[in-house]
């Protein structure tokens, strides 16, 4: 029985990575796809857990080599998911999530077509830049592309399977563990999951 493959998306500042931290704290069933990026590490980050840093030239090899199942570039990096690892870990079972953006996303759609996606989006314009500030992270400038971005980002959302408001943590948290919770009752799942009972059933 394969697993799930969901992708979550968001404009930048709406919450997505708290979220999908908190999804995968409280449901254990699901793994994060950990991409590669040529970016630099933010303040707290580590090697493997949120990303892969690599230069890129290490990156445009990987591509070359057809090592990943989408790539994009975001703000001048990289990001790049393994294809052979999704693959590896879908097949044994496992439920895996990708957390990127709109165009990764077209791109796994088309080599997934039964994948899971959902978008993510703040409950206002002046929360995304209140939440973008508060990071600390970024110039005023910075700010200022990232919400020019956000216009585009959001433009995308009727091409999602499902939309969430992240407005407050928990209840963003609640509807996207549901998402999951539900995806692995399907029909086809349940069907081979539970071969056995059924079959006594009908005896």
């Amino acid at each position: 029985m394969s697993g799930n493959l969901f992708i979550v998306s968001a404009p930048s500042g709406a919450g997505k990575t708290s979220l999908v931290n908190a999804l995968l704290v409280s449901n254990r069933q699901i793994d994060l796809s950990v991409s590669y990026t040529t970016r630099a590490p933010r303040p707290g980050e580590i090697e493997g857990r949120e990303y892969h840093f690599v230069s890129r030239e290490t990156f445009m090899a990987m591509t070359k080599h057809g090592d990943f199942l989408e790539s994009a570039e975001v703000y001048g990096n990289l990001y790049g998911t393994s294809q052979s690892w999704i693959a590896a870990e879908t097949s044994g079972g496992r439920d895996i999530l990708l957390e990127i953006d709109w165009q990764g996303a077209d791109q796994v759609r088309r080599k997934f077509p039964d994948c899971i996606s959902i978008f993510i989006l703040p409950p206002s314009l002046q929360t995304l830049e209140e939440r973008l500030t508060a990071r600390g992270q970024d110039s005023a400038g910075v700010i200022a592309l990232r919400l020019r971005a956000s216009r585009e980002d959001i433009a995308h959302v009727a091409e999602f399977d499902y939309v969430i408001v992240n407005d407050r943590l928990d209840g963003a948290l609640q509807q996207l563990n549901s998402i999951v919770v539900a995806a692995g009752l399907r029909r086809e799942r349940q069907l081979t999951r539970l071969k056995t009972l059924i079959n006594q059933l009908q005896n």
